[in-house]
């Protein structure tokens, strides 16, 4: 057995669930916050038996799409604020980061 931990955009949140219940996958949702953006995220923890991790990978890689999105910057924390000027700055978000790990033991009760 496996616990898949992905951790996708809120944007991709409702559409990958949705996604999961159709293949019959069932996810624990957790809201979380990214640290670089400082914006919501939503981690799904998903328990699967080894011979179907390909599948949830495939359902996420299929409704986490990648974005470019524009971000101001954060002002410096230290130092002159005086000659700092704030440009937007584009980067990519979205997609998924998901991680696959092995599970020793599974409890339900």
């Amino acid at each position: 057995m496996k616990l898949v931990i992905a951790i996708v955009q809120d944007k991709d949140s409702n559409r990958l669930s949705n996604a999961l219940v159709r293949e019959g996958l069932r996810a624990t949702k957790l809201a979380s916050t990214g640290g670089f953006l400082r914006a919501g995220n939503t981690t799904f923890m998903i328990g699967i038996e080894d011979d179907r991790v390909h599948e949830v990978l495939q359902v996420i890689r299929s409704n986490c799409k990648v974005r470019d999105q524009l971000v101001t910057p954060m002002s410096p924390m230290s130092g002159s604020a005086d000659s700092y000027i704030p440009f937007p700055v584009e980067v990519q978000v979205g997609g998924a980061a998901v991680f696959v790990v092995p599970v020793e033991r599974f409890e339900h009760y």
